[in-house]
Order: structure tokens, then C-alpha cells, then sequence
């Protein structure tokens, strides 16, 4: 087992359509308004941006993340990351059966690339992956927050 690589998966439902829902995670440059652990992302060029992380440990990660996926009619968005974190991440989002809103997949494979990071792999890894968690969790509630404050779309 490599301790430095990670997979996640995460499934949250939403109760907006998908086009509002995908309307919102298009726009990186906002996650820090409604999701609290991504403390700032500022915009490299129209298809790239670095993103700071910080949920309950007190470590900040810095990645740069990259288009490679931008499909609205599949309702898929998908990143290359860089930096503290090399891999990929991505949203899959379809209606819920019912109509009732959206089902959002986020998916994510990644090395971690920064060095104390990687020199606690070990020990770390329980903490490293509960602490995620935790960001995912905060993640969900400020996303459906900002979707009920937003208007629809028509």
C-alpha cells in the first residue's frame, strides 16, 4: 500500500436541479463564500486557479487545479490538481429519480505531494482521512445553503 495516495468518494443530494447545481460548482473562484475549509482561490488563467485548504488541522494545502472536464449537459466536472495534492478530482451530477434534486458524485485520487505530509503517512493517514471527512461534510451544507439562496434557473 502506498500510504501517500488517496481515494475519495463522496455523494451528497441536493435539493436543487442539476443546472443549479453545476451553475454553482462551475465557479471556483467563489467555493470560499460557501464552503469554509477553501480559504481562497484565486484564478490563473480561464482554465486553471490555486486553491488553499484548511479544515481542522492546523495545515494549510496549496494546489493548483486545471480543467480537463467542463460538460454541463453530462453534468460532469473534472480537475488536474498539482502541488501539495497530484491527481485528479470530479463532480458527476444527475437529477434523483424522483425529481426532487440532484445527486452530486464528487470522486478524487490523489498523491500527496507535500513533504510533512508525506514523513506522517503512517500515523497520519486515520487523521488525514477523517479530517477530510470533515471538510466534506462542511462542503454539502454550505453548497445546499447557497443553492436554497439562490434564485433557480429558468
Amino acid at each position: 500500500m502506498d500510504w501517500c495516495r488517496y481515494r475519495f468518494r463522496s455523494v451528497w443530494c441536493l435539493a436543487a436541479p442539476p443546472e443549479a447545481v453545476y451553475a454553482v460548482l462551475e465557479r471556483g473562484e467563489d467555493y470560499p463564500s460557501w464552503w469554509p475549509q477553501v480559504r481562497e482561490v484565486v484564478p490563473v488563467d480561464e482554465t486553471t486557479g490555486t486553491a488553499r485548504f484548511r479544515s481542522l488541522l492546523p495545515y494549510d494545502l496549496v494546489v493548483t487545479a486545471r480543467a480537463r472536464r467542463g460538460d454541463p449537459a453530462a453534468g460532469v466536472l473534472e480537475v488536474a490538481l498539482g502541488g501539495d495534492l497530484e491527481g485528479w478530482a470530479r463532480w458527476t451530477l444527475t437529477a434523483l429519480p424522483d425529481g426532487s434534486g440532484t445527486r452530486a458524485l464528487y470522486e478524487q485520487e490523489v498523491e500527496v505531494r507535500s513533504p510533512l505530509l508525506r514523513a506522517l503517512a503512517v500515523p497520519g493517514r486515520p487523521v488525514f482521512r477523517a479530517n477530510h471527512a470533515l471538510m466534506m461534510r462542511a462542503g454539502r451544507r454550505g453548497l445546499a445553503a447557497r443553492l436554497r439562496a439562490s434564485p433557480r434557473p429558468v
